[in-house]
């Protein structure tokens, strides 16, 4: 299957559910033993998954990326968003899920997140069904 192109608005820092557009696409592609790459071009975004049944899961995530790479006055990125790209690191930009009898194979509560962390902005990702 080709890669496929998907695009979003972001606010300023959050995590934007995915779990859909990927799903989609596995389907669109008829694969049904195989695996699904999803990958962030972006230095100051990535690509996670975890759950996504509690909404607070993302809050206390956000909430706890933040204590670990708070912005600093010692940062020298010109841009100001040296946080933004150590989030990103540590989320890492992309994920890869197998796909059984033609559907993801997830934990019952697993989503495929977007990580934004310098928005707002408008961001891309890619998907990859592969057999």
């Amino acid at each position: 299957m080709k890669l496929q192109k998907f695009t979003l608005s972001t606010k300023r820092e959050g995590f934007y559910n995915i779990t859909a557009q990927v799903r989609q696409a596995v389907k669109e592609s008829g694969i049904q033993d195989g695996a699904c790459a999803i990958f962030c071009p972006h230095t100051t975004a990535g690509i996670t998954i975890n759950e996504n049944a509690d909404p607070d899961v993302v809050t206390d995530m956000l909430f706890g990326l933040s204590k670990a790479y708070p912005d600093r006055p010692e940062f020298r990125h010109m841009e100001g968003n040296s946080s933004a790209h150590l989030k990103a690191s540590a989320m890492g930009s992309s994920a890869t899920v197998l796909i059984e009898n033609g559907s993801l194979v997830l934990g019952t509560w697993q989503g495929i997140y977007f990580c934004e962390f310098d928005g707002p902005r408008t961001r891309s990702y890619y998907v990859k069904v592969m057999e």
